[in-house]
């Protein structure tokens, strides 16, 4: 915030009280803003990984990101990479089969998915798609 506020021409001593005034008032708190941003976007089927990036990209300071991140429980990452998978594989092999697994795993690595939880899942619903589920 402090850098927005020298770019639209503040001193950085006015700056500086501002947001120091703000933080005082409670009206900036990074930890709950980093906290809200990842029950948000989590929801929404992004992995701990892009959640990380994109507070990171923020300015959030990263023991506020790990303390966020880590209420994210592995179990429902697994299954929303997992409803992800199921709903954009069919497609993707309609499109190109060749490259239908390959797709899958870049959009869920993407995604923010780690790369144990991607590698089982596109396996699973590769191989439950060739059986014939």
């Amino acid at each position: 915030m402090l850098a927005r506020l020298k770019r639209r021409g503040a001193p950085e001593d006015v700056a500086t009280a501002v947001i120091d005034d703000l933080v005082t008032r409670g009206h900036i708190d990074d930890a709950a803003f980093a906290v809200a941003w990842v029950q948000g976007r989590g929801t929404r089927g992004y992995g701990a990984a892009r959640l990380r990036a994109d507070l990171r990209q923020r300015g959030v300071a990263a023991p506020l990101i790990e303390a966020a991140v880590a209420a994210l429980a592995p179990d429902r990452q697994r299954e929303q990479a997992r409803a992800m998978a199921e709903r954009r594989y069919p497609a993707l092999l309609r499109a190109a089969p060749a490259r239908a697994v390959a797709r899958l795993r870049d959009h869920l690595l993407r995604r923010g998915f780690s790369a144990a939880i991607v590698q089982t899942i596109v396996r699973d619903v590769a191989a439950r798609t060739v059986d014939g589920d």
